[in-house]
């Protein structure tokens, strides 16, 4: 696949994240940042995915699912998370979160209202298929 497929896929991917609705009252809601994409040879048709995510003081993801393996790194604040059938858990700086393919994720927020918590997702995935997908639980 040559550099521009991955450019616009990743592209698209990111849009995605950007056009969830941020929570009510939430100021700023949810701000993505794409790292890296790469395919991986040993595994055809998966890629790797790598964003930052910023949570504003208060804000939260809406119920969604990622249809790939997840792992969240927190590097600041507090961030709650959570998928259907767990518990809920409060990670902070160097706290780790996975979700699987097959997780519906409930609960993704901030778990302050008043400063903003930042964390790293890696995402391996399958290729040409979207980051996020919007669900009514």
């Amino acid at each position: 696949m040559n550099t521009k497929n991955i450019v616009l896929g990743l592209c698209v991917n990111v849009a995605m994240i950007l056009a969830m609705p941020a929570a009510q009252g939430a100021p700023g809601g949810v701000s993505v940042k794409p790292l890296i994409n790469r395919d991986v040879p040993e595994s055809a048709g998966k890629e790797l995915l790598m964003i930052s995510v910023e949570y504003a003081p208060g804000g939260e993801d809406p119920v969604h699912r990622h249809d790939a393996h997840g792992i969240v790194y927190v590097l600041e604040g507090s961030i709650v998370m959570g998928v259907k059938g767990g518990k809920e858990v409060t990670l902070k700086p160097g706290d780790t979160f996975y979700e699987g393919p097959a997780d519906l994720h409930t609960v993704g927020r901030n778990a302050s209202k008043t400063k903003p918590a930042r964390f790293v997702v890696f995402l391996l995935k399958e290729k040409n298929k979207p980051v996020l997908i919007p669900t009514d639980h």
